[in-house]
């Protein structure tokens, strides 16, 4: 038997559970994982509430994120034995598959060996938010030396994944954040610029950061109406990249600026890549050149003990975060 967390209503993180669930041998195409430590997804405290893409079948599974130690292999998954130290990438649906457990089975392709001298807790920090950072600057957007980027809400773990993703391929970064406190951290990441993101003179402070020549990638996940500070202060052919509606309300488009400077607003999900079986091996390969490099490293904000998952839960609601919260077992 093996200590599973689900829900059996929507709710809080109080609906999350412990359940003693048989785990089936894996099946072609998956392996079996003894989890060593936890990723904690937004999505994820979305599903538990009602309020993702899909509605939860219950008893509801959890978990798009783990590290630790394969123990099965089924058929089909021969690229990997028992022993490998392998992490889990988003890359399929809670309908089908969850994380949060002792042992879990997960599908081949979402797999991916961990690098040496990259632990369990790193290694489950590492995936959702360096695939979803360079999906969109490296493989959609092209950045590339030169280039600048401007990342909302920066201090979020995809935020902090994009800045070394832009300092990996020499780009410039200007870091949007609520609090001028966060600075230090973002200038130890890397990141060449801090802005404050509802700062009503944002439009300027980009183009003094750029020497008037504009940001050509954003890459934001607040949008709503201060968004249009930033795209006022995009390049000709600048791309603005929406991929978390953190601020639902509609994005007001400076229509001057999409015709003058033929800006593209383009919205942007995770699995776009992840589902995409050349554009996933792609991002691995440049995911783990960066992290055997060091150009890239997981910042972990706090490790919560598996038997405090709901807490863990309430921490990301309450959103201080700076980078990823994990769950160790």
């Amino acid at each position: 038997m093996s200590k599973v967390v689900r829900f059996h209503q929507i709710g809080g993180p109080e609906v999350l559970q412990f359940d003693d669930v048989e785990v089936a041998a894996p099946q072609a195409g998956e392996v079996q994982i003894r989890v060593k430590a936890l990723g904690i997804n937004r999505a994820e405290v979305m599903y538990r509430t009602g309020q993702y893409v899909i509605d939860p079948v219950f008893p509801a599974k959890l978990g798009y994120e783990a590290s630790g130690e394969v123990i099965a292999v089924g058929a089909g998954a021969n690229a990997f034995s028992v022993g490998d130290a392998v992490s889990v990438i988003p890359a399929f649906s809670f309908a089908e598959y969850g994380m949060y457990g002792e042992v879990v089975n997960a599908p081949v392709h979402a797999v991916a060996r961990n690098p040496a001298g990259v632990t369990h807790e790193e290694a489950a920090a590492t995936w959702m938010m360096f695939v979803t950072a360079y999906g969109a600057l490296i493989n959609y957007g092209k950045l590339k030396s030169g280039d600048t980027v401007v990342i909302g809400a920066a201090t979020s773990s995809v935020g902090l994944a994009a800045i070394q993703v832009a300092n990996m391929v020499g780009a410039r970064t200007i870091a949007l954040t609520r609090s001028k406190e966060k600075e230090r951290t973002l200038r130890e990441v890397g990141a060449d610029h801090v802005l404050l993101g509802d700062d009503p003179n944002l439009t300027d402070a980009i183009l003094r950061a750029t020497d008037s020549s504009g940001a050509r990638v954003v890459f934001d996940p607040v949008g709503g109406p201060n968004a249009r500070n930033i795209i006022r202060a995009m390049s000709h052919d600048g791309i603005y990249y929406q991929y978390g509606a953190l601020d639902s309300r509609d994005i007001p488009v400076p229509v001057m600026e999409i015709l003058t400077k033929h800006i593209v607003i383009q919205g942007y999900e995770l699995f776009e890549i992840t589902t995409d079986p050349d554009k996933l091996e792609q991002a691995k390969a440049f995911i783990s050149e960066g992290l055997a490099s060091k150009a890239l490293r997981p910042v972990i904000d706090r490790v919560f003990r598996f038997d405090d998952i709901a807490e863990a839960h309430r921490y990301m609601e309450a959103g201080n975060q700076i980078g990823k919260i994990v769950v160790a077992l």
